[in-house]
């Protein structure tokens, strides 16, 4: 085994046994529930992992790009649903490859983009299944009314090449009441139409602890794979359940508590999520990554009973573990101690 002292840094580093872990816990976690694991590709592009995820019982990837999409459909072959407004006559070639490759499931929440879907997948032999994204709180993309879900889901079932097959949502975790309402009010509206819900695509890692109070048929989670610092902020996660953690070298120490490691926004990413720093140091648990360069990170370590030293490597687990793997080629990995097989971003830095 690679001595720690021989380490490379800055370097992300994936422990597979916790890993596989986290893809059984969700697994049973779904199966108990009886509802479809349908994780999301865009926390690892790994197509590796990916496959670990379907052979343990995942029945569909997620996906926020074409490109992932692609990645998948070509050396993958599973169901995919990409859960991202899609458009644009650059990608229309490509979309109709992608869906003549394997089920494919798109979302919208406007007649815009269910035109534009029509006209991709009008000539197809299939319809491709549509379904209505719904905000329920989280006031990014999504109809905002039960009344629009409804009358989109009427216009998407006119239209060639599609059908409508359900609803998807991303409810913040606090707001569970408030999406309940929205779909049985949806559901309503949609059944008077003559139409079936036949999915409900719910998702989120800091949503798990919900999972099933909304009656969802599949369930979207990506960073629970390897947990982060956000999913411990939201009591997801422990440390001990982050799977990917970076190591990185305290390489100056101009004055007493004060220092400098050879991770900056470029390894970390500039990502704060719930907090004010740039991550959780396990061994210092006092000491803060206070602000970012791009190859610098300032640590704030004058709290610490035992203070680091110079040439010591520090472990980190990331605020957001996503854009953090998304920063990277490929990720070394260890297993029960020993260091094994790098792990390949394979949907990394690819157009959209």
């Amino acid at each position: 085994m690679l001595a720690l002292t021989e380490l490379d840094t800055p370097q992300p580093v994936i422990d597979r046994q916790i890993m596989r872990a986290n893809i059984a816990a969700m697994q049973a976690l779904c199966n108990q529930h009886h509802i479809a694991n349908t994780p999301h590709f865009k926390t690892h592009k790994s197509v590796e992992l990916a496959k670990l995820q379907l052979a343990a019982g995942a029945t569909a990837l997620c996906c926020q790009t074409l490109s992932e999409a692609e990645v998948i459909a070509h050396e993958i072959g599973c169901d995919v649903i990409i859960c991202h407004q899609l458009l644009g006559a650059a990608k229309i070639e490509r979309l109709r490859q992608v869906a003549s490759m394997v089920n494919l499931t798109m979302i919208c929440d406007n007649a815009v983009v269910a035109k534009y879907l029509s006209e991709c997948f009008a000539a197809l032999s299939t319809p491709v299944d549509i379904l209505v994204e719904c905000d329920t709180g989280m006031a990014r993309s999504g109809v905002v009314a039960p009344q629009t879900a409804a009358s989109l889901a009427k216009y998407i079932s006119t239209l060639p090449g599609l059908n409508f097959a359900g609803l998807l949502l991303y409810p913040p975790d606090d707001q569970i009441e408030r999406a309940q309402a929205f779909l049985d009010q949806a559901r309503q509206l949609i059944e008077a139409e003559g139409l079936s819900i036949a999915r409900i695509s719910n998702g989120g890692t800091p949503g798990l602890p919900n999972i099933g109070i909304l009656g969802e048929t599949e369930y979207r989670a990506g960073t629970n794979i390897f947990h982060d610092r956000m999913q411990m902020g939201k009591g997801v996660a422990t440390d001990a359940d982050c799977a990917l953690t970076i190591y990185t070298t305290l390489v100056s120490s101009a004055e007493p508590g004060r220092g400098i490691l050879d991770a900056g926004s470029k390894t970390l990413t500039s990502d704060l999520t719930l907090f004010d720093d740039f991550g959780y140091l396990p061994d210092y648990p006092n000491a803060r990554i206070y602000k970012l360069a791009e190859e610098h990170g300032f640590l704030d370590f004058s709290q610490c009973e035992h203070k680091p030293q110079i040439g010591e490597i520090i472990r980190v687990i990331p605020n957001h573990v996503c854009p953090v793997v998304n920063l990277q080629d490929e990720i070394l990995s260890v297993e029960d101690g020993t260091w094994a097989a790098p792990v390949r971003v394979d949907a990394r830095g690819r157009r959209r």
